[in-house]
């Protein structure tokens, strides 16, 4: 007995310091990794893949940039449904118990943005008449060697920088998938208001060692000398440039606004239908 004891004890003790799921560390800073599905600086109008609904069309139509000049909104920080695919770099750092040595929490910060923490200490989740912020309020938990958050309680914001608004009612989930120096960031948007599907998109980040993320404080100036309580926008239907991008990249406007249906495959059919008539009739575009 004393010789089993002997063998097999190593092998439980083994067992027993395995962790039940694999804690990754994305601890770091990354830097945004760049390709053809610009984040950064979209055109207005460039809503292809973009399930929104018929009142989020509305309100991405009035966008006008010249927004971003009002005091109110220069030193607004990103918010959580942009900034992971923003072309900003992000700080991640992790928070430990003192005593059991598990990691409680992480933390992502970009710049131009404000310290999102998300919990992994299974706290309960705020009323739903708590304030609602930036960052909004996000638990997480391991699934395999991913993380999974889930955010709520957020602002009213918007998903691209070019008018795609996000509502106040919107949730996030989000997973992060860490393969050596890269960072899979995929988001997964549901919002009962301008979205009529979950929009779910990914952003890579690799890791760079010793990146310096400064500091980025921000000072309200009056960038244009315009009449008080004027707030820059365009009434429906009278938005200047929102075919611009349409035609330049030989896309007709219906598809521009479709909504969900521009998601799919089919969309591409109709696009090269609607380019080459003698190829068949194009098939129509639902409008939302």
């Amino acid at each position: 007995m004393r010789k089993l004891f002997s063998i097999c004890a190593p092998a439980l003790l083994a067992l027993v310091a395995i962790p039940a799921f694999a804690q990754i560390d994305f601890s770091g800073e990354w830097a945004p990794v760049q390709d053809e599905d610009n984040t950064g600086n979209p055109y207005t109008g460039e809503f292809i893949g973009i399930p929104m609904s018929h009142a989020g069309l509305l309100r991405a139509e009035a966008w006008n940039a010249s927004l971003y000049t009002l005091p109110e909104w220069q030193c607004r920080p990103h918010g959580a449904m942009y900034i992971s695919r923003g072309p900003s770099q992000v700080r991640i750092w992790k928070e430990v118990d003192p005593v059991s040595r598990e990691t409680t929490a992480f933390h992502a910060e970009w710049l131009r943005s404000i310290d999102n923490p998300y919990y992994l200490d299974g706290r309960e989740r705020p009323s739903k008449n708590a304030p609602h912020t930036w960052g909004g309020f996000s638990t997480a938990e391991w699934v395999g060697d991913m993380l999974k958050i889930t955010t709520t309680h957020l602002k009213e914001d918007y998903y691209r920088r070019n008018g795609v608004p996000s509502s106040d009612e919107s949730t996030l989930t989000q997973y992060w998938l860490r393969r050596g120096d890269i960072l899979t960031w995929v988001t997964i948007a549901n919002d009962p208001i301008y979205l009529t599907e979950p929009m779910i998109r990914s952003s890579e980040y690799r890791l760079v060692p010793g990146l310096q993320i400064p500091p980025y404080p921000c000072t309200v100036v009056e960038e244009v000398d315009r009449p008080a309580g004027v707030v820059p926008h365009y009434l429906t239907g009278q938005n200047p440039f929102m075919r611009e991008w349409g035609e330049k990249y030989k896309i007709p406007y219906e598809a521009q606004i479709a909504g969900a249906p521009s998601m799919y495959p089919e969309m591409q059919r109709r696009i090269d239908l609607a380019a080459n008539p003698k190829g068949g009739a194009a098939a129509p575009v639902a409008k939302k």
